[in-house]
């Protein structure tokens, strides 16, 4: 497959709920698209599992993948079982410690790590690297691949990183889980290569 051609530098700000009482966010979210395969996404029978290698972390991974199918049922897919399924959505996690200095920890190990070269799928090799100062802040990076089940093809790569400070009740659990996703699929599928900010209010 060609490499695809990467349009950067166009950086946009988003709202996400109303009123806000704890700083939180941005959300950076950044997605790669195949050019010649949009108009197969959103559309047709999608199936949602965990990326490879990360199958034993689904109870941990459970609120991540349904809020991805949330996401994916209101762009128009229809969620179906993996062997009648046209596409293949591959989601991994890994939540991280933000500590002073900007000191990134792993925590909830096993959840997930690196997922090799970010956008090779399709050609590019772009990787995303945040680093911050904040203190006590916990940080969730989630990473969906869109993929032709028949070919095994990536179509769509997205990737979103959030910080929250530690006691934010979007630091966890599904309310973590539906800002990431929701951020992650604003404007679905996006520019190919793009990074945007969604901010997020609690």
């Amino acid at each position: 497959m060609k490499p695809l051609p990467i349009a950067l530098g166009l950086a946009a700000a988003l709202t996400l709920g109303a009123c806000t009482t704890t700083p939180t966010g941005p959300v950076e979210v950044t997605r790669f698209v195949a050019a010649d395969r949009t108009a197969e996404l959103g559309r047709g029978s999608i199936f949602v599992e965990s990326a490879a290698g990360l199958e034993g972390d689904s109870l941990t991974l459970s609120p991540y993948k349904a809020a991805v199918a949330d996401e994916l049922r209101r762009l128009g897919y229809t969620e179906s079982a993996r062997e009648g399924a046209g596409q293949v959505a591959q989601v991994s996690v890994e939540r991280y410690m933000l500590g002073s200095g900007g000191r990134r920890s792993p925590v909830n190990v096993g959840v997930g790590g690196s997922t090799g070269s970010y956008g090779s799928g399709l050609g590019l090799g772009i990787g995303i690297n945040l680093g911050g100062g904040q203190k006590d802040r916990l940080g969730t990076e989630m990473a969906v691949t869109i993929r032709d089940k028949a070919t095994g093809e990536s179509i769509w790569e997205g990737r979103a990183d959030f910080q929250a400070p530690e006691d934010s009740p979007l630091a966890r659990g599904p309310a973590n889980a539906q800002t990431v996703a929701s951020a992650l699929f604003r404007d679905f599928p996006g520019n190919n290569g793009e990074t945007i900010e969604v901010e997020v209010s609690e």
